[in-house]
């Protein structure tokens, strides 16, 4: 669960790592605290505002006192349930160095934030689903869709809890999770060009560790699979392939070799040169080599820890032959349709 959150604002070599959460929205009452310690998280999805009906329906008074008695009756509704969370928070803060932090996936009208800010809590309303589902996983604690029988074991922790802004734009960061089994990659960037860039890279640099877990081993990178398979090839093709089969065996060969070719041409180095000496040198070496992109000379890259994904290898050695072949066989539906165009008499 790592949430990739981005800023427009500074540069982007000043990317973070946050240990917890960045939500992208800010408290609704200036008069609520913008930075928080030791901080109690209580994650709801609660209506502390009027509430609307579920299907389309109407209200027929007889008189102005039933509307108002109906009005009173919403509000008490909604004030005891900001009494129920103001109790627990004296329960839990009072005479203590803890401070109380609600978020709530749901409204939370001015009224309500205006009592909750005069107990200093800090309340953010309508948080998105993705953001309450991480914050349990990060801070702990349960995700209430009620106050009654609340108690203190439904409560998350964080170390600070603060507010910033930028432009138009607010931001709040929970930070300091015992627990964190979720967390955030904050991009920073001056244009949205770069950001994008950003969130590329690490998207596929996730995935790489991800497949690494699930792979449970990683082979040699910077083009040494290749080279090695290759000369592996057309050593074992000369002695076990024979006849018109060897054309075949030795295209494939030829084929892996594309992958250093096209690393040593995107770093400005002479292809044909530059795999002459990776293939000498692996010969010589009997260990997998692969290619310096600095220097264009043959390197250990287990010495430089570069490796690939083991399902990537994997999936290109099984799809590349698949489809050569469907490639091939269109060349073959295709002529055999030439052919049946042709008159019987030829």
């Amino acid at each position: 669960m790592v949430e990739i959150m981005h800023m427009i604002h500074k540069m982007s070599n000043e990317t973070e790592f946050v240990n917890g959460l960045v939500l992208d929205h800010g408290r609704r009452n200036s008069d609520m605290p913008a930075y928080l310690e030791n901080c109690y998280i209580l994650t709801c999805n609660v209506n502390l505002e009027d509430e609307k009906t579920e299907v389309s329906g109407g209200f027929f008074f007889s008189n102005a006192k039933e509307r108002e008695e109906l009005f009173e009756a919403e509000r008490q509704m909604c004030d005891k349930r900001v009494e129920n969370l103001i109790a627990l928070k004296r329960k839990c803060c009072d005479n203590t160095n803890k401070s109380f932090v609600v978020i709530n996936q749901k409204g939370i009208d001015p009224l309500s934030l205006a009592a909750l800010a005069k107990e200093g809590i800090f309340a953010l309303r309508r948080a998105k689903r993705r953001n309450m589902e991480r914050l349990t996983l990060a801070c702990g604690g349960n995700a209430l869709n009620s106050f009654d029988d609340m108690s203190e074991a439904d409560l998350g922790y964080a170390e600070k809890v603060w507010e910033e802004e930028l432009g138009e734009e607010r931001f709040t960061f929970v930070v300091g999770c015992k627990n964190p089994k979720s967390c955030t990659i904050l991009l920073k960037g001056p244009a949205d060009y770069s950001i994008a860039i950003l969130k590329d890279a690490i998207r596929d640099g996730l995935r790489a560790v991800k497949n690494v877990y699930d792979d449970e081993g990683v082979i040699p990178g910077a083009g040494s699979f290749e080279i090695s398979c290759h000369n592996f090839l057309m050593q074992w093709g000369e002695k076990n392939v024979k006849g018109k089969e060897k054309l075949g065996f030795n295209a494939f060969a030829e084929a892996l070799l594309i992958i250093p070719k096209t690393l040593a041409q995107n770093s400005g180095f002479d292809r044909q040169d530059t795999i002459l000496k990776l293939l000498d040198a692996e010969k010589e070496s009997k260990v997998p080599l692969g290619l310096d992109l600095v220097t264009g000379d043959p390197m250990d890259p287990q010495a430089l820890s570069i490796y690939d994904n083991y399902c990537v290898k994997r999936q290109f050695l099984n799809l590349a032959p698949v489809l050569a072949q469907q490639l091939l066989l269109v060349d073959e539906i295709i002529k055999a349709g030439r052919e049946m165009k042709k008159p019987w008499d030829q």
